[in-house]
């Protein structure tokens, strides 16, 4: 029996969000962070205005980014910097900031080794699974369960409670294995999620 259950547990895969970390953005006097989810073994996924200033949409400097995959305050999955940022065509049209776009791409200096998340299709109005780091809690990732929404102007609206630091972070479909990324979380209003669906120029990123 013993033997049986230690050859169970060597075969479970890794856990689905060994994939989700931490985006950590540093400069002079000033420290972020955001939330990103590796969709490829060198491509994170996160919000626009994690990587770039909402207000003129210029690129945040690459040198004070790192992503760290998994980290819990002690150890991590893994940890590269930022080769080069992808932000979606439209988070920016016609010069301003579009939040129904707020998606971006980050690609790492190296590859990671925890599995990459798979992308997913719909997913309203639930139940959905929220994953990020809190300010409240920036060594531990918080994981919210069983969340319902509905579709607003092109966003989704959540109603889980999220903070600061969650922007960029995975809406999750499904259950165990079968969780696939369906949104990026985008804002917060009220406590509540504003998130952005996966559309095709996400998929794209993957056929590059």
């Amino acid at each position: 029996m013993l033997r049986w259950l230690l050859l169970t547990l060597i075969a479970l895969p890794a856990h689905a969000d060994d994939a989700v970390g931490r985006l950590n953005m540093a400069g002079y006097r000033q420290r972020e962070m955001c939330t990103a989810t590796l969709i490829a073994p060198d491509t994170a996924l996160t919000a626009a205005h994690c990587v770039t200033t909402p207000e003129d949409g210029y690129l945040k400097r690459l040198e004070n980014m790192i992503f760290v995959a998994a980290w819990d305050g002690a150890t991590h999955k893994g940890s590269a910097r930022i080769a080069s940022v992808e932000v979606h065509p439209k988070a920016y049209e016609n010069g301003r900031f579009n939040l129904r776009h707020d998606i971006a791409a980050v690609r790492l200096s190296s590859r990671l080794t925890p599995p990459p998340m798979t992308l997913g299709r719909g997913g309203l109005p639930g139940p959905l699974t929220l994953v990020g780091y809190q300010r409240s809690a920036p060594h531990r990732q918080v994981e919210t369960d069983f969340c319902y929404g509905d579709e607003n102007s092109g966003l989704w609206r959540i109603r889980c409670r999220v903070e600061s630091g969650q922007s960029g972070g995975p809406v999750l479909s499904g259950d165990g294995a079968t969780r696939k990324l369906v949104a990026v979380i985008a804002a917060v209003v009220e406590e509540e999620a504003l998130v952005v669906p996966i559309d095709n120029w996400v998929r794209a990123l993957l056929t590059d």
